[in-house]
């Protein structure tokens, strides 16, 4: 029974040596890249505005000078149920105020609030030199206007319908570019020459997400998949070869070693089975994270923030309630017109990062109350039944951000239905932030937390870079090795590699 054993394994064991060998040899080269391009992304994150940074940039808003009310800034773009309507100073003319609207379907729109006169034209480049010129307190230059471009192209949804971009080069010492939008001068990105060089070898080649392409969005989804996939089974075959051909207690009499291989061979058998478990773990969360098979894909309805809200079809928000705090001298950069328990509000945003609500007929401030959010909860989830609802004041498992603070404090309720949907609710507003459910938390392990390994209580401590550096550097030195190896065995077929 024994030989007929060995004699079945045999032939299989073989075929394992020979399949890691020759497609290690691609496996191996995929690892070096993602390796370093990691490295440089624990840096140097692809080039992003955030709204915290876009608000520090805007000018406080002269609040006397509204002239328009969201209700007539929706009538005029033929918006009935907007998923954001926001004011701000549309920069370059001074007293010059814009109503932002986000529609459902992602669309954007900007009404003048200042001029109720004033066209819905499209922005021109000679309206988008002003705004940058405002925006970035420099001389600009304009360079083109394009759908997209290396720059706008990944990571580009929160904008995706404010196409075509204006682009604007900033005369400063960072050689900063802006994009603004066409339909609604609203800036939505920034670079400078500093992230753009960088990132060229870090996010760009981390994910393949170079123009050429990235601008075939199936094509490039299908390249991260097989090559994440093979780089797995090369990862998961090397793991089980090494454990195979190691020696604990046993040496190896030819090398007084728990190896049989000597020189680069030796090297990349143990560092690999140093880095193995830990390799196969990033490349299979990154090959998880593109989808497969429409795995952990539940999401909830995008018309559930405004269930949630309870908002009228048509917007009561009175303008004499802003009006009243013109001569407050309150540095505001932007309001937002909302709604909290089925009532009109403003929420008050400064560039400093705090906010707060008032009630937008008598401009008195309100305060969030549990109970308004439970009923609330059960108009959005009539089905549902409310498991538990809690205050957070800090950052949780599944309520972080990784390169900002999140916002704070926020209502986590937890409701009892088939996808245990949670609601995030900000604790100011009384606005719906964000929905999860099992599958989104469950994808949250398997690619955030196996990837980057995003705990909060860790997560870009000195510890959690020393981590990450070193497991990278075991991984990177181990591939390295193997892409030696497979260089020396291409060159000469037959021969030995070891030394």
């Amino acid at each position: 029974m024994r030989f007929a054993f060995i004699d079945v394994w045999a032939p299989v064991r073989r075929a394992l040596y020979l399949t890691h060998r020759w497609l290690g040899i691609l496996g191996c080269v995929l690892f070096v890249l993602w390796f370093v391009s990691g490295l440089v992304m624990l840096h140097v994150r692809f080039p992003t505005l955030t709204q915290q940074e876009r608000l520090q940039q805007l000018t406080a808003m002269d609040l006397g000078s509204i002239r328009v009310s969201p209700r007539d800034a929706l009538e005029r773009v033929g918006v009935v149920n907007p998923r954001s309507v926001v004011l701000e100073e549309r920069g370059g003319e001074a007293g010059h105020l814009v109503w932002r609207i986000l529609d459902q379907r992602g669309g954007h729109h900007a009404v003048s609030a200042s001029n109720p006169s004033a066209s819905n034209a499209p922005f021109s480049p000679a309206d988008g030199q002003v705004v940058a010129q405002a925006f970035g307190k420099a001389p600009a230059r304009y360079i083109e206007t394009k759908e997209r471009d290396q720059w706008t192209m990944p990571n580009a949804g929160p904008f995706d319908k404010a196409r075509p971009l204006h682009r604007f080069a900033l005369d400063d010492a960072a050689r900063t570019e802006l994009y603004i939008s066409a339909k609604t001068g609203e800036v939505v990105r920034d670079t400078n020459a500093y992230e753009r060089g960088w990132t060229t070898f870090g996010t760009l080649l981390h994910y393949y997400t170079y123009g050429p392409i990235r601008q075939y969005p199936d094509f490039w989804r299908q390249l991260v998949l097989w090559t994440s996939g093979i780089a797995m089974f090369v990862a998961a075959s090397g793991l089980i070869v090494g454990t195979l051909r190691v020696r604990i207690r046993r040496r190896y009499r030819s090398t007084a070693s728990v190896t049989p291989y000597r020189g680069w061979m030796a090297w990349h058998h143990v560092l690999g089975l140093v880095g193995g478990i830990t390799i196969l773990t990033w490349v299979f969360s990154g090959w998880f994270s593109m989808g497969p098979n429409k795995w952990l894909s539940y999401q909830t309805p995008s018309t559930l923030p405004a269930r949630f809200a309870q908002a009228q079809p048509v917007f009561l928000h009175r303008l004499e309630s802003l009006q009243q705090m013109a001569a407050s001298n309150q540095a505001v950069k932007a309001i937002e017109a909302g709604w909290y328990d089925g009532h009109p509000v403003w929420t008050l945003f400064d560039g400093a990062g705090s906010r707060r609500t008032v009630d937008a007929i008598s401009g008195e401030s309100i305060s969030v109350r549990r109970e308004a959010l439970l009923k609330a909860a059960a108009a959005a989830y009539p089905s549902a039944r409310v498991e538990d609802a809690r205050l957070l004041t800090e950052a949780d498992f599944y309520w972080y951000s990784r390169h900002a603070a999140p916002v704070l404090p926020v209502w986590r309720i937890k409701l009892a239905d088939p996808a245990s949907t949670w609601l995030h609710v900000d604790a100011v507003s009384g606005r719906l932030l964000a929905t999860s459910t099992s599958d989104s938390r469950l994808r949250r392990w398997l690619f955030n937390g196996l990837h980057s390994f995003d705990f909060p209580f860790f997560m870009k401590t000195p510890l959690w870079y020393l981590t990450i550096w070193a497991l990278s550097l075991t991984g990177l030195a181990a591939s390295v090795s193997g892409v030696v190896i497979g260089w020396r065995r291409l060159r000469r077929p037959g021969q030995s590699v070891e030394a």
